[in-house]
């Protein structure tokens, strides 16, 4: 099995060798690294051309989901995943065990998304703790009601049906492809398939944190699109509740 790793960077001189490394060890055989850059002015293309695997395109682009559309137009894996700059696979095995996991080709009319847990790094790459939302042993994508309980860097989606960001969404797409992804292989009769074992290290920043208020606004729209406005304004009232009782 073929899988694509997808990097966006601009300016990443200071995070892209740790991605870089940790894709470069990997042990299944067959990985392609996309590097999709946004015309660095820095050291990120010195960096990432040390490793012969990367495949790098380099220019400008219209912001960071434009990107992702452009490594999503060209990837060639059976799944892909985005992987950010800073951002490691958990392992050097990570990418093998999501391979074995697949079921054979009689199975059923296969696997649309592969996903597990997320660990919290630092810059230095040290542990933190585990995300707040972990991922449910059962994903469908009515799931996401309660928030986007699969990290982005630990999803893995069958190229096949990944459909292109909607990048009206400067913030919050991620979570609305997600979703999209998961209702297409609903339709299609796919399953989803939980691995059972951290994917990926989260480097502990990036631009939805950085504009959290704006990111949350697009998800407030997000999940009405998706669910219903009054169900994600009774979803939003019990968030609200939790949050309280907590205090």
């Amino acid at each position: 099995m073929k899988i694509s790793i997808i990097t966006v960077t601009y300016n990443a001189e200071a995070t892209i060798g740790r991605t870089m490394e940790s894709v470069a060890q990997q042990t299944h055989p067959d990985v392609e690294h996309l590097i999709i850059d946004g015309a660095s002015t820095d050291r990120t293309l010195d960096i990432a051309r040390r490793y012969p695997h990367a495949i790098i395109s380099s220019e400008p682009d219209k912001g960071l989901y434009d990107a992702m559309n452009k490594g999503l137009k060209k990837a060639t894996g059976d799944y892909l995943c985005f992987l950010n700059a800073g951002d490691k696979l958990h392992s050097k095995e990570t990418l093998a065990h999501i391979a074995a996991s697949l079921p054979s080709p009689q199975h059923g009319n296969g696997v649309a998304i592969l996903y597990g847990d997320t660990h919290i790094v630092d810059d230095e790459g040290n542990f933190l703790r585990n995300r707040r939302l972990t991922p449910p042993e059962h994903l469908t994508w009515r799931s996401f009601r309660q928030g986007m309980l699969v990290c982005h860097q630990a999803f893995y989606v069958n190229r096949q049906l990944a459909p292109l960001y909607d990048t009206r969404y400067r913030f919050s797409a991620d979570f609305d492809w997600c979703i999209r992804c998961m209702k297409e292989g609903e339709r299609l009769g796919m399953e989803n398939l939980f691995i059972k074992e951290p994917l990926a290290d989260y480097l502990n920043e990036g631009m939805t944190t950085a504009n959290r208020r704006a990111s949350l606004n697009e998800r407030f729209r997000i999940m009405a699109k998706h669910y219903g406005l009054v169900p994600t304004i009774i979803q939003h009232i019990w968030f609200i509740f939790r949050v309280l009782v907590k205090k």
